[in-house]
């Protein structure tokens, strides 16, 4: 039995059986045929854009009410999503999947792609995090940025996003797919080097942007070969056609899909930018780098599951990428001293297990997007809470010059510890429903992936009590003339209700709104047969966490904290304070090699083919200036000249016919 089951809502039919072997639903209605509020879908992604637009083509003019129309925007988007949802809801199950088509924007010969929307359960689901999570960042960012003098830019740019990243979920085919896809890319490098100013701002924007071009190759040449093998790139066209196709043609496809993902999604072995990209304000790591931008690549692949599940290669290289990427994330964690550095390699590891479960078919699409949406709460909860500790500490991040917060910043310190319970693997709250979903199926498809997964989710309670141990318990670390100081309302409050989702998400979506059966008709669903029974497991789960949990508190909270990292560590917290070494693999992989090439180049250029340029022009040049010589304006000159070449050429010519 399935974690699942257990609560009560694996997966039910109509009938209150459990739902096994569930095929995705295929019918698709039109917008206009399901009537209601479905025909002004567009404008979820559309509100957004707008506001973008307003703010960047009005200026400065906006300075003064400009955050408040880009507040206002996507929680209009949010309150149509939820009107969307429930009159979903109110659909038969086969008819969730309703599309509309706004034009046709691209044909050439018989290439042909609609610029259409497509409201199904996963994309709705995404739409949901993304303008709730999205409207609550964007509030927050209001009392977050309130000294900036470009705010407006900022909020503009943060619109800019979220249309993107809507227009990416609600897309029909991979093309309207790719578009919001670069659309989110651009946003991500304008938001994370918003103060460019800084050096190492602007040098984290143009890594992000660079390696997240990499995998964006991927997505490119996939939709190209999509196109070449089925004719067409619209999602359903492309999976009804997929099991014609040949083996070897899915599994170029998914690999290559799979290439996008992991730039998207930071995950092995294109994980290095995400760190970095923490130099970016905190609202962009929350909203960004924590609840939607990175988990992009979970939804390429689940919403591909056709293709995957028809090539055992590509699922098998995503299930070990979730499980290198989940350790390696974790390792990093455990040694950052930044806290928004020690959440990121958290996002990395969690995201992992995003891509483990997806890694499992038809077991654990749906515990990867359950996954998913627990991530986007309390991991949202956590950089916000991360951003109040920075704002009430003079933009401190260095976790060694906290300790002793829960008494200066209360309200800040109930949120975080409401995130750490969310992701921490106890129960009743998220992770303990979603994340041993995942560990549970994996232990029923493949047992060495679960065991890591149980392993690094006793890592991941490990690290969150570091973190909050070093922030907010132990005797005061900071600096004399800092004063910390409690976040305003507009920051607090949007942390607080965070804070629900991240303690009551995962009870939601067992008991009330059952996410198994949401989620069937697109995803499928095999239920697996666990190696461990179900109470076991969850013991052995609850143990671990457990473990996890008081070793971080008699490390880190028992024992006063140095304000200066020690030298004398282990080689695994070295590596882990160095990334595991990422960043200097890719220098000495790619970026040294590639600056010695491009010195021989300007090298080769400038002796070789800019010699030979010069060398000829200098050549004509001399000749020019010898044969001016004969230029001298005497007629006797000329005249003897026209002589002699006149018995030269006859001496030629008799000679020639003498031979």
């Amino acid at each position: 039995m399935s974690i699942l089951t257990a609560a009560q809502a694996v997966l039910p039919m109509s009938d209150g059986a459990p739902a096994e072997n569930v095929e995705p639903i295929t019918a698709t209605i039109t917008a206009a045929q399901a009537g209601g509020a479905f025909p002004l879908m567009w404008l979820l992604f559309a509100l957004p854009a707008v506001g973008a637009a307003v703010l960047l083509i009005v200026g400065r003019r906006s300075d003064r009410w400009g955050y408040l129309l880009a507040c206002a925007l996507p929680i209009g988007s949010f309150i149509l999503a939820c009107i969307l949802l429930a009159q979903m809801m109110a659909l038969p199950e086969a008819d969730r999947q309703v599309t509309l088509e706004l034009w046709n924007w691209t044909f050439a010969g018989s290439f042909d792609a609609a610029f259409a929307l497509r409201l199904d359960p996963l994309s709705i689901s995404f739409v949901m995090l993304i303008t709730g999570v999205g409207s609550l960042i964007h509030i927050y960012s209001i009392g977050y940025m309130a000294e900036d003098p470009k705010r407006r830019l900022f909020f503009a740019y943060l619109n800019l996003f979220v249309a993107a990243m809507l227009l990416l979920v609600l897309a029909d085919n991979y093309l309207l797919v790719y578009v919001g896809w670069e659309g989110v890319g651009l946003a991500s490098y304008l938001l994370v080097g918003f103060w460019q100013y800084k050096d190492s701002a602007a040098v984290a924007a143009k890594k992000a942007f660079v390696m997240n071009r990499v995998g964006d190759v991927g997505l490119s040449l996939a939709i190209m070969l999509m196109f070449l093998t089925f004719g067409t790139v619209t999602f359903s066209d492309v999976f009804e056609a997929a099991p014609e196709a040949s083996e070897t043609t899915l599994t170029i496809i998914g690999l290559l899909l799979l290439l996008a993902a992991v730039g998207k999604s930071a995950q092995f072995p294109l994980q290095a930018w995400l760190l970095d990209a923490m130099e970016g304000p905190t609202p962009v790591s929350a909203l960004i780098h924590a609840a939607t931008m990175v988990t992009a690549g979970v939804y390429l692949v689940v919403r591909s599951n056709a293709i995957f599940d028809l090539s055992t290669t590509a699922i098998s290289v995503v299930l070990a990428i979730g499980v290198i990427t989940m350790t390696m994330g974790a390792w990093i964690a455990c040694a950052q001293d930044e806290i928004k550095k020690s959440l990121a390699g958290s996002t990395m590891s969690q995201i992992g297990y995003m891509f483990l479960g997806a890694g499992l078919g038809p077991a654990g699409y749906v515990f990867a997007i359950f996954h998913l949406l627990m991530h986007g709460m309390f991991k949202a909860d956590l950089f916000l809470s991360a951003g109040s500790v920075m704002h009430g500490n003079d933009d401190q991040k260095n976790m060694r010059l906290y300790g002793g917060l829960r008494v200066a910043m209360k309200v800040t310190m109930v949120a975080f510890f409401c995130g750490f319970l969310g992701i921490s693997g106890l129960p009743p709250f998220d992770s303990w429903f979603s994340k041993d979903g995942i560990i549970d199926a994996a232990l029923g498809v493949n047992v060495f992936a679960g065991l890591v997964a149980l392993g690094v989710a006793g890592m991941t309670a490990f690290y969150m009590t570091r973190m909050l141990a070093m922030t907010f318990f132990g005797s005061p670390r900071w600096a004399e003339d800092q004063h910390p100081h409690e976040s305003p309302p507009v920051m607090t409050v949007p942390m607080l209700i965070l804070s629900i989702g991240a303690l009551f998400g995962g009870l939601f979506f067992v008991y009330v709104a059952p996410i198994g059966e949401w989620l069937a008709p697109v995803t499928g669903y095999e239920e697996s047969t666990p190696v461990i029974p179900e109470i076991p497991l969850k013991l052995t789960s609850l143990a671990i966490a457990i473990i996890g949990i008081a070793l971080g508190w008699r490390k880190y909270a028992t024992k006063d904290v140095p304000r200066v990292a020690p030298t004398n560590v282990t080689i695994l917290t070295t590596a882990g304070r160095h990334e595991l070494y990422g960043n200097a693999f890719n220098e000495s992989l790619f970026m040294r090699p590639g600056q010695y090439l491009t010195r021989w180049l300007v090298w080769f250029d400038n002796r070789s083919l800019d010699g030979l340029v010069r060398g000829i022009a200098t050549g004509i040049g001399d000749l020019g200036g010898k044969l001016r010589l004969w230029e001298t304006g005497y007629a006797r000159s000329y005249a003897l000249s026209m002589l002699g070449g006149a018995l030269l050429l006859g001496v030629v010519v008799a000679t020639a016919r003498w031979f």
